[in-house]
């Protein structure tokens, strides 16, 4: 008995997310199946005004599904957040993470699907998919796992904030620039290139804040063990 227990405390904290997640993409796909197939449809492809019918019902149970989930997604990561927030405070270490979540970063390839759903459908916002880049961070902040934050630890960390800050404030303002002069046909082009630069930006800043603390701090342990 005592080792069932174990077992099942020591399952992991994601599975349950994955297992939804895949779920509901299960859900979906199949909700899309049945309105191409058997609605017109008429909730995959952009429409000009909508009219509630019946055979809407799978899609939009499929869509409240997938909002729901989202929303769960949110309420865990926050309450992870926080959680990891009190832990830093009593103990005075950064928090336990695995180097590997930084493979987390490929699902900004997610974004590359604009580049077919914008032409094709008019729909943009898969470009914001790019900011999911910013996970490659993980690698260089697992690096630093459950290490004391010292004094000059936490201002390597101010450092680092600062210069990142700085690079994605600098970017941002140079997307506004070049795409508030441009009018007619180009304009249209206007809300893709900020969205997707944005997302960019988004993720190179939280990849460097991570990247150049650790880069700093690395620095700093090699300069002291040739002091000693």
């Amino acid at each position: 008995m005592n080792d069932q227990k174990k077992s099942a405390s020591r399952s992991p904290r994601w599975l349950p997310p994955v297992l939804g997640g895949a779920a509901c993409a299960a859900l979906t796909g199949a909700a899309v199946w049945y309105d191409l197939t058997y609605n017109g449809g008429r909730l995959v492809y952009p429409m000009d005004s909508y009219a509630f019918r019946p055979t809407d019902i799978p899609m939009l149970l499929a869509l409240a599904l997938d909002a729901a989930y989202v929303l769960c997604l949110f309420a865990l990561l926050l309450g992870g957040i926080l959680a990891q927030r009190r832990q830093i405070a009593v103990t005075n270490r950064t928090r336990k993470l695995n180097p590997k979540l930084g493979l987390l970063g490929v699902l900004g390839l997610a974004g590359l699907a604009g580049f077919y759903t914008y032409p094709v459908y008019g729909l943009y916002f898969p470009f914001g998919f790019f900011a999911f880049f910013g996970f490659l961070g993980f690698f260089f902040e697992g690096k630093m796992s459950n290490i004391l934050m010292d004094e000059r630890f936490r201002e390597n960390a101010a450092k680092a904030e600062l210069k990142a800050y700085r690079t994605g404030f600098i970017i941002i303002f140079l997307l506004l620039v070049i795409t508030g002069g441009h009018s007619g046909a180009s304009s249209e082009l206007a809300l893709p290139i900020l969205m997707t630069g944005i997302a960019l930006t988004l993720a190179l800043t939280l990849f460097l804040s991570e990247y150049l603390l650790y880069r700093y701090d690395h620095d700093d342990a090699l300069d002291l063990e040739e002091e000693e």
